[in-house]
């Protein structure tokens, strides 16, 4: 009796320590506003997550871009462009303020996979206008695809990046796709200029690769002959040993769609090797740039570009020149900045398409981001009226030649380089 006494005795001391516990113990801390856990527990039912804004805080459009070293100017003319967009936004989207972070690509493998891992570690980057060179998004987009993230290149023209067994899921471009360009290189060089022999140089590159390949395969379709194939490193700067290789075959032009160093060194050179002093020469947007003739000199003169067709922009191009000429204090450094500035404006009109609220914080779902991109149809761009194919190419492709009349002067389609075909 006095055991059983004991025993309840004893269980009635627990049940009251046990409630006098309950009673003092904080609640369990409810997810802060715009963290994962919020997105999870809230209104995201997204297969691949929400990012979630909170109140007052920025959307953040990512890019990733080369914004330094030799081919620097080509990734500040797309940054540029990004940046007008986000001002014609009226900074703002869904009552938050844009915001425009990014990293610099290098236009390397390694800089692409540097940083796009760096843009994937943060859960508020989902959107990515880059890269600039198609090397770097070989091995970029799939960590960003992984991620969760959507990107757009503006300037990614290798054939291989939207082709549908290698294409990563969240990658999407306004740019062309170089199987036009190296098409329409191909046509005026033998057509226009009526040269039937030509000898090409790449770099390695996936761009260089793809472009000189389109080239040649048209090239010998209308009935030219490639009668050299040569390859550079990035890093060259002695390039007469290739350049007189090539002047043993007697070509008429040399095509080289290369970037801006090497290009520069090949271009200063080419007069230099005995057989090439009347060669045509070559490159592509790679180089289309003033950093390239700056650095081609006098050489430069004369030779051609080709290059998305600036003057089939239409009429809203024309008010984006003068905008970026006041913020900037020049005339656009490269080719791809209405391609960028269109990039941001399909994320923004995406997200306006996409994002939910609920209750102070803005959700984003990143597949529905994703589907709202594949599904853009008759986008009237600066560059075009853009419609995303299944395979991510969005861009309204139109493709010119430029001749360099004067290596002194940058304004494309006022002094030089200037339009010669179409």
């Amino acid at each position: 009796m006095r055991s059983r006494f004991l025993w309840t005795a004893l269980l009635l001391v627990l049940v009251l320590m046990l409630a006098a516990c309950t009673q003092g113990a904080a609640p369990a801390a409810a997810p802060e506003a715009g963290s994962e856990a919020a997105a999870a527990t809230g209104a995201c039912t997204d297969p691949l997550g929400c990012v979630a804004v909170p109140a007052g805080e920025p959307i953040k459009i990512a890019y990733a871009m080369v914004t330094s070293g030799p081919n620097g100017s080509l990734g500040i003319d797309s940054q540029r462009g990004m940046e007008i967009a986000v001002a014609d936004a009226g900074g703002e989207l869904l009552g938050h303020p844009l915001e425009i972070v990014g990293e610099d690509t290098g236009c390397s493998p390694e800089g692409g996979q540097a940083a796009a891992a760096k843009l994937a570690s943060d859960s508020q980057i989902f959107a990515v206008v880059g890269t600039t060179c198609s090397s770097e998004a070989r091995v970029g987009a799939p960590i960003l695809s992984d991620a969760g993230a959507s990107m757009i290149s503006p300037s990614n023209t290798a054939p291989d990046l939207t082709d549908p067994e290698k294409r990563s899921p969240g990658y999407f471009r306004t740019a062309h796709n170089d199987k036009v360009q190296g098409r329409v290189a191909a046509e005026f060089v033998f057509n226009e200029l009526g040269l039937t022999t030509a000898a090409t140089i790449h770099d390695g590159s996936v761009y260089a690769q793809g472009l000189v390949n389109a080239f040649a395969e048209n090239f010998k379709a209308l009935g030219g002959e490639i009668v050299s194939e040569q390859a550079v490193n990035t890093g060259d700067t002695d390039m007469r040993p290739v350049l007189t290789t090539i002047a043993s075959a007697n070509p008429a032009a040399i095509y080289y769609p290369i970037f801006i160093a090497e290009g520069a060194f090949v271009t200063a050179q080419a007069g230099e090797v005995p057989g090439l002093e009347n060669v045509v020469l070559m490159g592509a947007d790679g180089v289309f740039s003033p950093d390239f003739v700056n650095a081609a000199g006098a050489a430069a003169q004369g030779m051609y570009l080709s290059s998305p067709d600036f003057s089939a922009f239409g009429e809203a191009y024309q008010g984006f020149l003068q905008k970026y000429q006041d913020a900037y204090g020049e005339p656009p450094l490269s080719t791809y900045h209405a391609h960028a500035y269109d990039a941001t404006m399909l994320f923004l009109s995406a997200i306006g398409q996409v994002a939910v609220q609920d209750g102070d914080t803005l959700l984003i779902g990143r597949q529905a981001l994703r589907d709202a991109l594949a599904a853009t149809t008759n986008f009237q761009g600066l560059t075009g009226n853009l419609t995303c194919d299944p395979n991510g190419d969005c861009a309204d492709p139109k493709i010119a030649v430029y001749e360099i009349v004067d290596p002194a002067e940058w304004n494309p389609n006022v002094t030089s380089p200037m339009k010669v075909y179409p």
